[in-house]
């Protein structure tokens, strides 16, 4: 490829991203949005998230079975108490970290 046709490519990309981000934000900025959407959409980050986190901690990814003793679960579980009780991020990653390292230890 010549660079022209480089050029080009990136700046498709760019713009393939771009305008699927930026055209609701644009059309929805100056339209009020019903309660129970609003409510509906504020659960997709906890969704994504869980989505991302479950398999990572109960999932063993050699067999791919349901292993209830990794690592990973046993520091999630205090470290998700502390988050709950405290709310504050840096110490629920601080605490996180923590666990995780002193398992690691043993």
């Amino acid at each position: 490829m010549s660079f022209p046709e480089y050029l080009l490519l990136f700046f498709s990309m760019g713009v393939v991203t771009f305008v699927p981000r930026w055209f609701p934000l644009f059309y929805l900025s100056h339209k009020r949005l019903p309660q129970w959407l609003v409510d509906w959409l504020s659960l997709i980050p906890v969704a994504i998230l869980s989505a991302l986190i479950i398999p990572i901690l109960l999932v063993d990814t050699t067999t791919r079975s349901l292993d209830l003793t990794k690592p990973e679960l046993l520091v999630a579980v205090p470290t998700f108490i502390f988050a709950l009780k405290t709310k504050s991020l840096g110490g629920t990653v601080l605490v996180g970290m923590v666990l995780y390292w002193l398992l690691s230890c043993l």
